[in-house]
């Protein structure tokens, strides 16, 4: 029987997700305040906020695919390739 934390996540990989998603609507609230303290408009800080949200969102996910993992990940990743192979 495997250990039972032995393919599960931790914490902070299951929250980085997470933190992606508030970053960028930290950035989207942000613009869209100045977007309407500007302009007086709420409709046009509300469009330029959704896109805000969804540009920075995808950015900051190729930015983290762009990361290159290091030896702690390596060897994780390893160990899931070769726990794969044993077909468990």
């Amino acid at each position: 029987m495997n250990a039972p934390n032995s393919n599960r996540p931790s914490r902070r990989d299951r929250l980085r997700p997470f933190e992606y998603v508030v970053i960028s609507a930290v950035i989207a609230v942000f613009i869209g305040f100045v977007v309407v303290l500007s302009t007086r408009q709420v409709t046009l800080a509300l469009v330029f906020a959704g896109i805000t949200f969804i540009v920075s969102l995808v950015v900051i996910a190729m930015l983290a695919l762009a990361v290159k993992p290091d030896a702690a990940e390596k060897i994780d990743l390893t160990e899931q390739d070769h726990q794969s192979d044993s077909g468990h």
